[in-house]
């Protein structure tokens, strides 16, 4: 009984405290928020704001920081890398679980040694790539670099295909259908609980990226909402109450999405790690 009661609280003790941690650096921005630059400076992260309806830092984030320009690039980038995210894993997914080939598994091998090397390592030859194809300093180098390092698409949208009975394949073609057919009419449509999943992790990942777009794409016309907020940094000092607010204008959205789509997110993860 001792041992139970101990487990419990112990359970409980640490949700709280992981709750604590997650939850206390939004507050530490909230607040910062709304503070003027002179409070900022002369209160401590966790006081609260003087006043609540004070809304010039978010004015001169929205504004000075080129939010709107930073959301429209955003869009642009996401609905393209997502699309082709889709499109080049549902692919190569169906070619590796339906088709027979010499080194299979050394490709399977491949895809995940892929996923432990730490891009950082691979920077530079990639940047002499990107540049060569005279993708630098555009959006299309972003979505490439998005496009082709997507590799945990390929294995969720793997997991899902193996469930999915090898007879509709065999049944479609017997009644006349290609392999283009089959998977474009039949596959792809039974994949959709794979692809919610994948268009929501992989959207808010390339929505929160900022190292590959302050890399490649340096022009301020071409910034994202990420990159949006480093304008506010600067050798002199930081705008750190500005910075603030800028940040809960980048969050609102992805926190909305989050409660929205949550039990999306939940319900495809677990079903594409038990298939």
């Amino acid at each position: 009984m001792i041992a139970r009661v101990f487990a419990t609280t112990a359970k409980y003790v640490t949700l709280v405290l992981a709750a604590i941690v997650a939850v206390l650096p939004l507050v530490v921005v909230l607040f910062a928020a709304f503070k003027t630059s002179e409070e900022y400076a002369t209160t401590t992260p966790l006081t609260p704001p003087a006043n609540w309806l004070n809304v010039a830092n978010f004015v001169t984030a929205f504004e000075s920081g080129k939010m709107l320009l930073g959301f429209a690039n955003t869009t642009f980038i996401l609905a393209v890398s997502v699309t082709g995210t889709v499109i080049i894993g549902t692919m190569a997914a169906y070619a590796l679980d339906r088709f027979d080939f010499r080194f299979k598994k050394l490709v399977f091998a491949a895809f995940l040694v892929a996923t432990l090397v730490p891009s950082v390592t691979t920077q530079v030859a990639t940047f002499q790539v990107v540049n060569q194809l005279g993708l630098f300093n555009s959006h299309w180098a972003a979505i490439v670099l998005f496009l082709g390092t997507d590799i945990i698409s390929i294995y969720i949208f793997v997991q899902f295909m193996q469930s999915i009975p090898r007879s509709i394949d065999e049944a479609a073609m017997l009644d006349g259908a290609n392999r283009f057919t089959i998977y474009w009419r039949l596959i792809l449509p039974l994949l959709k609980p794979a692809i919610a999943t994948v268009v929501i992790i992989r959207g808010i990942a390339i929505y929160n990226e900022f190292y590959i777009p302050f890399l490649y794409m340096p022009s301020q016309q071409l910034g994202v909402v990420s990159t949006s907020l480093f304008r506010f940094q600067g050798p002199f000092g930081s705008q750190w109450e500005v910075i603030g607010a800028g940040a809960m204008i980048v969050i609102i959205p992805t926190l909305v999405l989050f409660l929205i789509l949550q039990r999306y997110i939940y319900n495809g993860v677990t079903a594409g790690a038990t298939k």
